[in-house]
Parts: C-alpha cells; structure tokens; sequence
C-alpha cells in the first residue's frame, strides 16, 4: 500500500510541475504511535529537523474503586527524510507534574508542567529546555509562576503565548471566581527569567465578558481585546439569555493602570469579529468585518484602521462593502450526490439542525435539537474568522479569513421496552465544525483596501461529543482566549509565504478543482478520506488567483495543513487515517513550494 501512494503522489507531482508555481510532496514512512496516545502534532521545525508531540494518557494513581490518569508527553525528531531520529519520553522526569505542551522560544525548546496543592490551592508552572540534539533536560525545572486560588470553586486559566516580535514567551492567566474578573501578564526572555507581572483589574462581571486576544508590545504596554454581553429576553416569559454587545479594546501600562480605550463605534457600523496587531512594533492595526446591523447574521463590509497605540486614537480608517454576491449561502453549496449519498443525509442533518431547534427524523422517531444561540449570541459565530495576516513585500498587509461556524445538535432515539418493561430515550450529541468561504484582501501601506477576494468553500466535520438515555445538550465554549481549539482536523487551511505568493493548502472536493471565484457553485466535503488536497496560489499584489491538486488522501493518511508548520517554504504536516476496522494510519509529510 505504501508503494501505492507513493507512487500516487509522484504522479500527482509531475502534473502540477507543469503549471507556473512549482511544488513538491514528500511522505515518510507509518509511524507506530504507542498503545494509549490520542494525537500527534507538529511542535516545530529547524535546520536540523522535525519535532512532533506525540500525547498519551498515563495512569497517576489507582484505587479500588477506579483509577485517575494524566496527559503525558513524548517527544519524538525526525530528519529532513522524514525519518525518525529518536523518540524521548519524560515521564520519569514529569514525577509529582502534570505535562502541559512544549513550547520552542528562538533556538530553544522547553516544556512546560504543573502540580497543583490542594491542601494550598496553589497551582504552579514550571519549565525546563529539551536538549534538542538529544531530548533530555539540559536545564532542570524552573519555576515560572504560582497561582493562588481564594476558593476551591475558582477556575484557574492560563496560556503562554509570544510577544509582538515573537522574542519573548508571555504568560497570561486568571484566577476567576464568582464575580472575579482578574489577568495578570508576564514576559519571559529566552533564558526564562521573568519581568514584573502586570496586574489588571476587569471592572466587568464574569459573565458578561469573554476575554479574545492579549497583546504584549514591545514597550510593556497590555492591550485586552474583549467581547461583552448583556441580557435580552427571550421568546419564553421570564427567559433571558446573555447577547453579545460590543467589543471593548483597552490599553494597559506595566503598573497595570488603564491609559486608554479603542472606540469600536465606527461610523454606525456594527463589529463583529476583530483582530488586532502592532505593525512592525509602531501602531496597531485594527482589521474587522461589519454589519449595518446588530441583529444582522450578514456580513457587509471589512474595516482597517490604524490606530496609535499611545493615545488610543485612530490615525486613518478605511472600509470595503463586501457584497451579499461574494459570500456563498446555501443554493451555491451542492452536497456530493450519488458516490457520496451518505455524505449527503449527513450534511441535510446538520443544515436542519441550524434552522431549527427541533425536527422529526421519521420512523426512528429521532429529533434533532441544536445548542447554540443564546450562549454565544443570536448569528455570532457565522461571522467571518481571522486566520493570518501578512506584511507583504511592499510594506502593506495581507488578511487571510474563514467563515467558521460551530454548533451542537442532539439526536434522541426511542427504544419500546420489552415483556412490559418501559421503553427509553437515548440521547447523542453531535458537535459541527463547519469551515466556509476563504477571504483574501491586500492593505497598502498607507491603509487603502487595494483589492479583495472570495474562494468558495464548504468543508464540514461532525463528531459524536457525548451519549446519555437522561438528558441532552452540551454548552458551546465559544472562543475564549483561554480556549484550546484542537478541532477542526482536516478542514481549514494551511498558509506558505513564498516571494510575492501566498499559498493556501487545504481538503476540498476534487470536483471542486475549478473554483476560484466568488459566485460560483461548490460541492461540500465531509468524508476527507476521499479529499483531494489542493494549493491555491495568490498574488498578493494583484490578487490574481490560481489553484491545482497535488494529491489526494484516498491511499494516505488524511492530510491536515490547518495542524502544519512552516520553515522557510516547506509545511510540515500530519496525516491520519482513523479505520473502524484495522489499525490507525499516521505519517508526517512536507510540502514545498518555489
């Protein structure tokens, strides 16, 4: 079989050779995952390899009556063949610690672990470097922070993320109790030693507001991006949900004392997804989709502003209507037919489930119910999402968005009971991750919208996220900063930067290999199994697009490029196969672009 997608991939190869843009695919051998993991990722890339994260569960203790477990970490290197070089695993190192992820800062790589004191409520993180040569601990644990709990019922968060010119690691956690609202950041320099944290004081109430982004500039100046909600009624008497409002952007300096806030009122136009970024360690750039409307489920426009990071006051604005043609809505979007018909009921299921809140399934006596809308505001997650944003070679930007939306619905099923026993309910709920149109604009240097495009897309993955015979329903998380997102796996997309290219790599169908354009009609995905994986190519200083298939995941691991890391013009990548019957297919590839 490995001969057979080998050889697959270098007949794909030599047809796209043929086209401008050269590109090239390599995939190493299976790897044998061992017995208990439950993923591999890629961590980084250097010139010396390939490090992936392969995570399995580990009992901790065990008694008579159970037993609990913890996440483990191996590290596993691999050559530019793809070959492995070794496979380091830290659970002796890890005795008394919780594994938590790797982290790489510049050269280095370190992992990072935790052990919480009940007897003190304290959690505390900690960090050693991984010999990269090797694997071991050149340098043995160091602790990075300690946090204290009030109350055993408090949610402790964290996340380490870089600063603004990814040199320093930043760490942002929050200690949350009922109506606490607290964050403190701290920088670490490569040799993880730590500045003075900054403390902010959220005067918000705890559910009225989700923190999104934190920005750490190269000045010491915190900036808080945050969406809040009120409460509306709702269609029952007496019911209230909370609704999304506005986002709020304020600016914070080292002594964690506020100097400024960003108005997100602009022009009467109603926000709906941010991002925000200091451009080459000088202003902000804030880009947003819009709408006209509060209530509005539509997009209608995209916004970048500049903005000066001391004062808070915005330079320069500038908008681009994006019109209801350019988006794809349902009667654009054909389910696969015939070879694909269980594709097809699926993504019926899933369609139905959005528009209403219960529907019969016939003889089976199902009914589907779907989760969302009060817990994240009425249409908020349709919005467009921001992926990446580029400089491009003349000094302007490139923004890469996705629509995204992800939602639950829950299937209940009778079963008539037997010999005068009473029949049940059982319950299953179905999690979508649905990943949409692509959006591409060029900003200039001086901020006019230079050009902007739409890629028709319609990529779906549904997971079974829990069964009960008592009850249904599971709440929506939303996308908190805090939030780890591990899904989607095989929808999305990729980015290589070569030159004056952007190259997006993603799962399509391949009877979708001619679109390029907004307008026109796409069949949906959601078997990537029978994907072909695709590289669309754009120009990023006309906007000019092109796309070609360079293989497909029919004999090979599911490729996932939304996973993948990039060096230089390679993205490294993970394939996986999951069979009902059979053992599981993993294998790490590399896509390069000239």
């Amino acid at each position: 079989m490995k001969f057979i997608y080998l050889y697959l991939l270098t007949l794909s190869i030599s047809i796209s050779s043929l086209a401008q843009q050269k590109s090239s695919v390599k995939w190493g051998e299976d790897i044998k995952l061992k017995k208990g993991s439950t993923d591999l990722k890629v961590i980084c890339t250097d010139n010396t390899g390939i490090y992936l994260e392969e995570a399995h569960i580990k009992m901790k203790s065990y008694f008579v009556v159970g037993a609990t477990f913890r996440e483990s970490g191996t590290l596993i290197k691999m050559n530019s063949n793809l070959s492995e070089i070794y496979r380091y695993n830290y659970n002796k190192d890890l005795r008394g610690k919780e594994f938590e992820q790797f982290f790489p800062l510049g050269n280095d790589l370190y992992i990072i672990a935790s052990n919480y004191s009940r007897g003190d409520r304290m959690l505390e993180l900690f960090a050693a470097k991984v010999n990269k040569a090797s694997g071991d601990l050149t340098v043995r644990w160091q602790r990075l922070a300690s946090l204290q709990q009030e109350s055993k019922k408090d949610k402790i968060e964290f996340k380490l993320t870089y600063n603004t010119d990814s040199t320093k690691m930043v760490l942002v956690s929050s200690v949350q109790g009922k109506e606490r609202n607290e964050y403190k950041v701290q920088e670490f320099d490569s040799k993880l030693k730590g500045a003075k944290p900054v403390v902010i004081s959220n005067e918000f109430e705890a559910k009225k507001y989700q923190l999104e982004d934190v920005i750490y500039t190269i000045n010491r100046k915190v900036i808080l991006v945050g969406r809040t909600y009120e409460y509306e009624e709702g269609k029952r008497k007496k019911e209230k949900f909370l609704d999304f409002n506005h986002y709020n952007i304020r600016v914070y300096n080292e002594a964690g004392k506020q100097e400024s806030e960003i108005n997100t009122t602009v022009n009467g136009k109603w926000l709906s997804s941010t991002k925000l970024l200091q451009e080459k360690n000088q202003d902000l750039i804030l880009a947003a989709f819009y709408s006209n409307e509060k209530k509005s489920r539509k997009v209608n426009g995209l916004l970048v502003q500049r903005i000066d990071v001391n004062t808070g006051k915005v330079i320069s604005t500038f908008d681009k209507a994006i019109n209801d043609a350019m988006l794809s809505n349902d009667d654009n979007v054909e389910d696969d037919d015939k070879e694909d018909g269980k594709e097809t009921k699926e993504n019926k299921k899933d369609k139905e489930s959005k528009d209403s809140k219960s529907a019969k399934a016939g003889k089976e006596n199902a009914k589907d119910t779907k989760q969302d809308g009060k817990e994240e505001g009425e249409g908020f997650s349709r919005y467009m999402q921001f992926r990446k944003i580029f400089y491009s070679s003349d000094g302007g930007l490139m923004i890469l968005a996705e629509s995204f939306d992800t939602y639950t619905y829950t299937s209940s099923y009778f079963t008539p009971g037997t010999n005068g026993a009473p029949g049940r309910w059982t319950y299953t709920t179905y999690r979508v991750y649905s990943s949409g149109d692509l959006l591409m604009c060029k900003v200039a240097p001086q901020g006019e919208i230079d050009w902007l495009q739409v890629v028709p897309k319609a990529q779906s993955e549904r997971y079974a996220v829990g069964s009960t015979s008592t009850g249904s329903g599971a709440t929506i998380s939303g996308f908190s900063f805090f939030s780890s997102l591990k899904m989607p796996f095989y929808s999305g997309f990729g980015v290589i930067k070569s030159g004056d290219n952007i190259h997006l790599v993603l799962n399509d169908n391949p009877k979708n290999a001619g679109v390029t354009q907004s307008g026109q009609k796409v069949k949906s995905v959601l078997r990537f199994g029978k994907s072909d994986c695709f590289i669309i190519t754009v120009d990023e200083l006309t906007g000019k697009i092109s796309r070609k298939m360079i293989f497909n995941n029919r004999e090979i691991p599911t490729a996932m490029p939304r996973k993948g890391v990039v060096l230089g013009n390679d993205l490294y990548l993970v394939g996986r196969s999951d069979r009902m019957f059979g053992k599981t297919k993993i294998a790490v590839g590399k896509i390069s672009v000239k």
